[in-house]
């Protein structure tokens, strides 16, 4: 009965959301365009349920090569994002309008288009990436076990580790809150989660 209901839940809200932030649509591509030129959209693959890849969409709020400059180019770079377990508290690729976007959230609105097509909820543990998740489980190996389990529940655009005010946490702890949402969700604590994603959203600014 859960899934059903929510996947009704996902398809009503998002529809809601893009009525309501339709201007989002307009506005923000015009604004990269202007900053930054094409693309407005980035996307790349991510880990979704069941270990299925699909494309995940964002508003490109980077340098265009920033796949190039951070793998390719910029070793000092690489050697701190994996150090701060595939995180980088200020990002030298991230435009000044991309860090707007970023503390507005509204990045992450593209990512509607992923729910509608079933790939993602609005709800869930983080979609991972799968070279993410393979050095990651090296580096933490107790959390290999864990990682099927996650997988068994859609990635979400918001979920527990995301509403925590614990932006910036190991991988080991983002897993283990991902872990325990897989293990026990329930309509109420995905409607909770809910609520909190704007406090979540306003405590950055």
């Amino acid at each position: 009965m859960y899934s059903p209901v929510k996947r009704l839940l996902d398809i009503f809200l998002t529809a809601v959301l893009i009525v309501i932030f339709f201007p989002v649509w307009l506005i923000v591509p015009l604004l990269i365009w202007f900053d930054s030129g094409f693309p407005i959209i980035y996307s790349h693959r991510r880990v979704g349920q069941d270990g299925r890849q699909f494309r995940l969409y964002k508003f490109r709020t980077m340098v265009k090569n920033a796949d190039y400059v951070l793998h390719r180019k910029d070793k000092k770079l690489l050697r701190q994002f994996k150090k701060h377990d595939w995180k980088l508290v200020d990002d030298p690729r991230i435009t000044k309008l991309g860090r707007l976007l970023r503390n507005l959230t509204l990045d992450e609105f593209p990512q509607l288009i992923n729910v509608f097509r079933g790939e993602m909820s609005l709800v869930g543990p983080r979609a991972y990436l799968k070279k993410e998740l393979t050095d990651q489980t090296k580096k933490y190996p107790q959390t290999r076990p864990w990682i099927k389990k996650i997988l068994s529940v859609k990635p979400g655009i918001t979920g527990p580790w995301q509403t925590s005010g614990r932006n910036i946490i190991s991988f080991d702890k983002r897993a283990q809150m991902d872990l325990n949402y897989a293990n026990h969700h329930n309509l109420w604590w995905d409607l909770i989660i809910i609520l909190k994603t704007p406090i979540a959203m306003v405590s950055k600014w």
